[in-house]
């Protein structure tokens, strides 16, 4: 029997003034079923909404659609009455009910103490802005501790030093020499491998907090051509080695936004006179293909369900949405106010003075200098010589630099860092979803379902693993090979605790897989969501006549020309297209409903194909909270039943591997400069054959984020294309 409770809650709408009303579910003995009645007070007027609650059924009741927000002022625990199931609250409701009204640093879990215990209340927050707070559990935060090693510790540590392998030998006062540039994977990379590897980086900055023989780290950074959920992971642990109490040294000789995003997490930061300073805003762009297909006769016919699903319109469109205009607006509002509040927070600034600045456009290293965003002009021998003189070296002397890669072979295990006895799985993800691999991405990156799902069934046979951590990074893919893995971690989330951290981007298809953890993990910017499906033909009939082609086909069955691309769709096969993408659509949207424990009407309004940044997406509850790899280390802890002040081995069972004929060839485009748009033709081959109605897709649509002072190459129109088919 379900009690009667009673809240006071505070009801506030647009021209509604703040009243007291009571929200009391009531129940009959007779009937499993309850009604809940919220009474709202409008002027002289007094509205009640019912709605039918299912109590067993999470699925089965409608959300208060009376446009007003539920925010709580206090909960009146009436005599002789329990407190409330939250599980049992709706969720855009349990979101105001039960919302935090504080933040802490466990709860925040991505900036340092230093920076934490400068952030403003979050006691006056709005609803729908508690990070996950309003979670029936708390999770643990993941936050970094540092523990000097002593005493006997600090013994064994020295003793392995000694007996270390050469390679992995270090001298004692070393300044460990990373730089950042170009393109960061969150696959872990092999030897042959050029590529930076975002684990590598994390693990090196965890080193060298603990390794005396580093006396500091003197970072460079380069443009940077990796999202913003990679770049708050790397600053995240920037901020963490800081509490070690040694220096990092950043010198960046190409600033834009990115670029001076991470590096204001430095303790310092030098640039030289003739720098590269492009602090000019921030922008989000969509191409559009529908001029470039019209003028070579290619009609896309394609279907997108969700009407901010706009592949079809970046493929027929020769402008923006509406929708779409709206989505992307929403995100870039996200990330500008994600940037102005860090840097401002970093440098001891307003907000006000940082948009200011932003809006006046920074290109003089001088006026960086006057406003304080950074510590001095220098050459990068410049900051050398100052290195050499803190760490009290003479001029002549070589500075004792060690390279990122050199360190990159020192193992934990020589600092004292290595595991305990319970081990936890690694299965890191990134990459465009298919099914099997396709005949023209042999040596391209991915996330292919028949391997992983193969990975996915021996972990779930293992005893070893107390938990699985699911890394994701994925625009989509194959909307089948999305369903078929869903599958595949749902029933390992059965067996043990799965988490599922999110890298830059986990949309579509990525995020389907995302689901079917027992938790999600994203970072602030995350683009996360667009639950929807595409898929669709192209008519080459204009395109044939042009050239003086034909084909001819003999075919049995009403539809059995439906995939044909020399002429469009018929009206029937139109209508019976349309039914196949709304099925596709409907599967992936009850199934999101029902991995998040929502209603299939709440979820449909957040899905519609929306892409939402992490913060956004926390609010929605389509992710559970904010955070990154460390955070979600802790909750698999937290959830396997492991203390979580014990060491746990992280084993990684997926690799980056580059053959010999790779290293061989990426070295030679490397040397020669090639461009990458030479294996456009194969992009377009398998965009052809990925987008056909025999292959529904869960994509993300082809977003480009570009901060400026990037290089441009000339070649516009191919950059466009190249740009918009890498998105597929």
């Amino acid at each position: 029997m379900f009690k009667s409770y009673c809240f006071q809650l505070q009801a506030v709408g647009a021209n509604v003034t703040r009243t007291s009303s009571v929200l009391r579910p009531n129940s009959s003995k007779k009937c499993r079923f309850s009604s809940m009645i919220v009474i709202r007070a409008l002027g002289n007027k007094q509205g009640a909404y019912d709605r039918i609650w299912n109590l067993d059924n999470r699925q089965c009741f409608f959300h208060l659609g009376d446009g007003s927000d539920l925010q709580r002022i206090n909960l009146i625990a009436k005599k002789g009455l329990k407190p409330v199931n939250r599980s049992l609250v709706p969720f855009k409701l349990r979101q105001s009910l039960f919302s935090s009204s504080a933040l802490d640093k466990k709860q925040l879990g991505a900036e340092s103490a230093q920076e934490t215990s400068k952030q403003p209340s979050l006691s006056t927050e709005e609803p729908r802005q508690n990070n996950g707070a309003w979670k029936e559990e708390e999770y643990p935060s993941g936050e970094f501790e540092y523990e000097k090693i002593e005493g006997w510790n600090s013994f064994l540590v020295k003793l392995k030093m000694l007996i270390a392998l050469p390679w992995e030998r270090v001298k004692k006062g070393s300044v460990l020499n990373i730089k950042l540039r170009g393109q960061i994977l969150d696959q872990l990379q092999d030897r042959f491998s050029s590529s930076l590897s975002l684990p590598k980086i994390c693990e090196n900055f965890i080193k060298a907090a603990h390794d005396p023989r580093i006396a500091g780290i003197y970072l460079h950074i380069e443009p940077l051509s990796c999202g913003w959920g990679k770049i708050d992971e790397i600053r995240r642990h920037i901020l963490d080695y800081r509490k070690s109490g040694k220096f990092v040294v950043c010198y960046i000789p190409v600033c834009g936004e990115k670029e001076y995003y991470l590096a204001c997490a430095c303790g310092e930061l030098y640039v030289p006179p003739g720098a590269y300073i492009t602090l000019y805003g921030l922008k989000v762009q969509a191409a559009f293909l529908g001029g470039v297909f019209e003028k070579i006769g290619v009609q896309p016919q394609v279907q997108r369900i969700g009407k901010y699903k706009s592949t079809g319109d970046l493929l027929s469109r020769k402008n923006m949405s509406k929708e779409n205009c709206e989505m992307l607006t929403a995100i870039l509002d996200d990330i500008y106010e994600n940037w102005v509040e860090k840097i401002s927070f970093a440098q001891g600034k307003t907000k006000e003075d940082i948009e200011n600045l932003l809006s006046e456009g920074i290109y003089k290293v001088e006026r960086l200098k006057e406003e304080g965003l950074i510590d001095d002009i220098k050459y990068d021998d410049e900051v050398t010589k100052m290195l050499k003189e803190r760490l009290g070296q003479k001029p002549e002397e070589q500075l004792q630099l060690v390279d990122y890669k050199k360190y990159s072979r020192v193992r934990k295990w020589t600092l004292g860092l290595s595991g305990g006895r319970d081990q936890i799985a690694i299965i890191r993800s990134s990459g465009s979803i298919s099914r099997i691999r396709g005949r023209f991405s042999g040596s391209r990156s991915g996330i292919v379902s028949e391997q992983f799902i193969e990975k996915i069934r021996q972990v779930r046979a293992s005893k070893r693993y107390k938990a699985v951590i699911l890394r994701i990074d994925s625009p989509g893919g194959d909307a089948l090979a999305s369903d078929l893995m869903w599958r595949e971690i749902k029933l390992l989330a059965a067996s043990k605790p799965v988490i599922a951290s999110m890298s830059d981007v986990a949309a579509s298809g990525g995020y389907y897989m995302a689901m079917a953890a027992g938790v999600i993990l994203s970072e602030n910017l995350t683009l996360t969501g667009s639950i929807g499906v595409v898929t669709g033909k192209f008519s080459l009939s204009k395109l044939y006549e042009r050239i003086g082609f034909s084909k001819e086909i003999i075919s049995r069955g009403r539809f059995a020309e439906l995939d044909v691309e020399q002429r469009p769709f018929r009206p029937d096969e139109e209508e019976l297209f349309a039914k196949s993408a709304q099925n596709a659509y409907k599967q992936f949207r009850d199934k999101a409903a029902f991995s998040r424990e929502m209603s299939v009407e709440m979820m449909e309004d957040v899905a519609q194909g929306r892409v939402w940044s992490g913060k956004a997406a926390v609010n929605h509850g389509l992710v559970d909270a904010i955070g990154g790899f460390s955070r979600a280390v802790a909750i698999a802890k937290q959830k396997a039943g492991i203390p979580l002040d014990k060491k746990v081995s992280l084993v990684e069972l997926s690799r980056g591997s580059t053959s010999l004929l790779e290293f061989i060839t990426g070295g030679a485009q490397a040397l020669m400069g090639l461009p990458s748009s030479l294996r456009l033709d194969e992009s377009i081959q398998e965009f052809f054959e990925d987008l056909s109605p025999s292959g529904v897709q869960a994509r993300m649509e082809g977003i480009i984020f570009q901060g400026l002072g990037e290089h441009q190459d000339g070649q516009a129109f191919i950059k466009l294309i190249k740009d918009y088919l890498s998105s597929f």
